[in-house]
């Protein structure tokens, strides 16, 4: 498991596909601020509903510099899947190695359903616009979790 990330770190690089197949990096979004997540498995319940929610709220992120990623280790064409049933509108990457989770630390131990067991542990972290990590929390809860950030950033 990778170090958990902490406010002032910077944020370790990644170049990941998205769901069209195209390679994306972190560095593509400097002079921005971006909301980085990571989520166990597309179209899952949890999954599903926190990728909607950030949807939902990607005008008044972008309206405020901030753009948002969410990372999975599915494929990129289940990941098309994904933004086609549910009208997504974030960019989704594919980490299949979990190389960028380990580097971020969202890779892991973790309890479900009371076994400890190695998986994607449920993570957002703000990367400011200089690529240095201004929030980081781990273990998330799906629902509730994006009105949480917003509220953090001081973003109606």
């Amino acid at each position: 498991m990778g170090e958990r990330l902490t406010p002032g770190d910077h944020a370790p690089d990644f170049t990941l596909p998205d769901d069209t197949g195209t390679d994306v990096s972190l560095s593509d979004f400097r002079g921005k601020r971006v909301i980085v997540y990571f989520y166990p498995a597309a179209m899952t319940p949890g999954c599903t509903a926190q990728a909607c929610d950030f949807s939902d709220s990607l005008e008044a992120l972008r309206a405020a510099d901030t753009e948002v990623v969410g990372i999975s280790p599915d494929e990129p064409e289940k990941l098309a899947k994904f933004r086609e049933r549910d009208g997504l509108t974030i960019t989704l990457l594919s980490d299949a190695d979990k190389s960028a989770m380990t580097a971020w630390g969202a890779y892991g131990e973790k309890k479900l359903y009371g076994k400890v067991v190695e998986g994607v542990i449920r993570s957002t972290v703000v990367v400011g616009e200089d690529g240095v990590v201004t929030h980081a929390r781990y273990n998330v809860k799906a629902t509730g979790h994006v009105a949480r950030i917003r509220r953090d950033l001081g973003i109606e």
